[in-house]
């Protein structure tokens, strides 16, 4: 309650100054990174800003086009033709869009995905710098039709409408998918053994009558902020992403649980803040106006709850695994950064099932059997662990 109380305080603090920031053009560019060999050449938009700022990309058709979302920017008198590399692209143009956000649009010379996109705020500028790689046509996999998407904002991922507060939601993340296929062995991706999992243990949760929600129940790509958004979105008890990597031969094998690594607080919510908008980080709190400080000690306090519960959903995972003979990584429960692994309200694992690379792991995973005797794991581990949830709620609440 007493945490509670100063989070209270610190909301009714005036914000600070909102002063947008400014394009540089002489720091923005448009440049190919490599040859075309005949086709597109992959290609770099590199955006110079006086300041950071929340941003989001996503790509559309009819014709190939990267959009550039900023929201506090101001893109100035410079024309877009005038930005260094315009001639790479068959067009571009900027200007406001809604409230507080500005919008770029770069028509692409072919299929394009993006291969990375993310933000420097090293002084005295902030970069934003979105690396393109060219595609054949059939791998082109843009976010939404061009309508939809160019009539205003890029909407949250979607996701069904949000389960009744007294049902217990667990988010399942199948990890890559679409043009992303993860890691790959002997004639398997690890998007399609991930999303057969995740397909099978929806059914068992359902069965025991959880709520389940999946970020992608088919071969398609979801950005890794977009699965955090489905979570929060769902209004989650659990997220659980699941992966089966892939490593050179001998060097692991077996099922392993990543929680968050609380040493990374610091760079995860400068990453948040610029990556989501403020009504987008805390379940039931709009941050919209608080500052970025401000902002990241309420995530700070929002953790303090969740990173335990993470841990224990883990050590409830590895129980059941030990029960069931699961073979498991000889560090069963490791920290990571993983992106899928920050939100800060909602208690997250990152399920490996085990490595692709591996012969047993990668046997087991295509092993209707071995499968079941899985699914039954996690699911009682939900189940338990949910058990153990309520009880604890009940205790806060006395």
């Amino acid at each position: 309650m007493r945490w509670l109380l100063l989070i209270l305080a610190l909301l009714s603090l005036p914000a600070g100054a909102d002063e947008p920031a400014r394009l540089d053009p002489g720091g923005s560019a448009l440049v190919a990174t490599g040859r075309g060999w005949g086709g597109p050449k992959p290609l770099e938009l590199r955006l110079a800003l006086t300041r950071p700022v929340p941003y989001r990309v996503f790509l559309v058709g009819d014709p190939v086009r990267l959009v550039v979302d900023l929201q506090g920017a101001d893109l100035g008198l410079a024309k877009p033709q005038d930005l260094f590399g315009a001639d790479l692209a068959p067009a571009i143009r900027w200007g406001p869009n809604g409230k507080g956000w500005s919008r770029i649009v770069l028509e692409l010379p072919g299929p394009y995905r993006i291969a990375s996109a993310g933000q420097s705020a090293r002084a005295p500028l902030s970069q934003i710098t979105v690396v393109l790689a060219p595609v054949s046509a059939q791998d082109f996999a843009p976010d939404r039709s061009a309508t939809a998407a160019l009539r205003d904002l890029p909407e949250p991922a979607d996701v069904p409408p949000p389960a009744p507060d007294d049902r217990f939601t667990v988010v399942l993340d199948p990890g890559h998918g679409g043009f992303d296929p993860g890691a790959l062995a002997e004639g398997e991706s690890e998007a399609n053994l991930v999303l057969v999992f995740a397909l099978e243990l929806r059914a068992a949760l359902q069965a025991r009558g959880v709520d389940v929600q999946l970020t992608r129940g088919d071969d398609s790509f979801v950005s890794l902020e977009r699965r955090m958004t489905a979570a929060r979105a769902a209004r989650a008890d659990l997220f659980i992403s699941l992966h089966a990597d892939a490593l050179p031969q001998g060097q692991a094998a077996g099922a392993t649980v990543y929680v968050w690594d609380p040493a990374a607080d610091a760079r995860a919510d400068e990453q948040l803040v610029l990556r989501h908008g403020p009504d987008d980080l805390l379940a039931g709190l709009d941050l919209t106006g608080q500052d970025d400080a401000l902002t990241g000690v309420l995530m700070d306090f929002a953790r303090t709850d969740t990173q335990p519960r993470s841990r224990s959903f883990a050590d409830w995972l590895v129980s059941r695994m030990s029960l069931m003979g699961i073979g498991m990584h000889n560090r069963p429960v490791q920290r990571a950064t993983y992106s899928v692994l920050k939100s800060p309200d909602i208690p997250s694992v990152l399920l490996e099932l085990g490595f692709i690379s591996d012969h047993d792991d990668r046997a087991n995973l295509l092993n209707p059997e071995w499968r079941a005797r899985m699914v039954r794991v996690v699911a009682e581990a939900v189940t338990g662990w949910a058990r153990d949830e309520s009880v604890r709620a009940g205790m806060l609440r006395q």
